[in-house]
């Protein structure tokens, strides 16, 4: 069983705010403050920008996600990290 992340608790929250004690709620904003001071913010020139901006909505995803799918691919093209590849003979269950 996994422990929901803060967005999650956070959104949970907000669903039932009503019901939610006032020192639950404390307790999810200061972790949320903690996880906002402490995350970095990586920057690119106004051009890099918009085709992530671009790339995200065409995946399906947030921008930091599509960093992170780019920055995982290209490290496996360049083989500083092991690529998943399939074997021929392998169970695919109908992906390939």
């Amino acid at each position: 069983m996994s422990t929901p992340d803060t967005a999650t608790l956070l959104e949970d929250a907000a669903d039932r705010i009503a019901d939610i004690s006032r020192a639950d709620l404390q307790i999810m904003l200061r972790r949320a403050a903690l996880r906002l001071r402490n995350a970095g913010a990586l920057s690119m020139d106004d051009d890099v920008e918009e085709v992530l901006r671009d790339l995200a909505g065409e995946f399906g995803m947030t921008r930091n996600d599509t960093i992170r799918y780019i920055v995982r691919e290209w490290l496996e093209k360049n083989t500083y990290l092991p690529v998943h590849s399939l074997d021929e003979d392998g169970d695919i269950d109908g992906n390939a």
